[in-house]
């Protein structure tokens, strides 16, 4: 959990520092950005997404196969998604930031954030999560190319706010998110998530 809390904490410092700072010292994917910069955002970016696909990964993994369709019925949960539904949709959505980030189609097969309905079981899931932290990590190896432009449409920022660097944070956020439910879950089928274990 403490791990959690600091990726977060980074996440969204790096996400404000990036917004609010003066113009001319943002990195934007243009070709007047400072590649020591642009390669400076792309470490601290390939950092926080390694660690967040370590905690989300390793958490699925410790999900029992036969738990996946595993839903929560104490408390308000009416029409909530199974835990292999929500990793899929993680998985999902980081498809579609990814692409948008590369400037690409989003893939077909990602639907509308639920993922593909021919991944079914545990080990398909998680090869689907696994794989779509690695094409996040293609839009990070991106930022700063000029050759392509990140695409808008996923994103709830206007147009000329979109970049590269903000799309991976998007899914930063959305995954820091969905990792909390995803330790809910566990812990209501008394499985204790592998970054809270001794």
């Amino acid at each position: 959990m403490q791990r959690m809390k600091w990726m977060t904490l980074l996440v969204m410092w790096l996400a404000v520092s990036n917004l609010f700072a003066p113009a001319s010292k943002q990195v934007r994917d243009t070709k007047d950005a400072a590649p020591l910069d642009a390669q400076r955002e792309k470490r601290a970016l390939q950092s926080l997404l390694n660690l967040a696909e370590k905690l989300i990964v390793s958490a699925v993994d410790a999900m029992p196969a036969d738990k996946f369709g595993f839903v929560p019925t104490d408390g308000e949960f009416k029409g909530v998604r199974t835990f292999g539904q929500m990793v899929k949709h993680v998985a999902a959505t980081n498809h579609i930031l990814a692409a948008a980030a590369l400037g690409e189609e989003p893939p077909a097969d990602a639907g509308d954030e639920v993922g593909p309905e021919t991944v079914r079981t545990k080990d398909e899931i998680l090869a689907y999560l696994s794989g779509s932290f690695a094409h996040l990590s293609k839009a990070v190896d991106a930022i700063g190319q000029t050759n392509t432009s990140a695409n808008p449409s996923p994103s709830p920022l206007k147009k000329g706010e979109v970049t590269r660097s903000a799309l991976v944070v998007e899914s930063l956020f959305h995954a820091a998110d969905h990792y909390g439910q995803i330790v809910v879950y566990l812990r209501m089928n008394g499985v204790v998530p592998p970054a809270s274990r001794p």
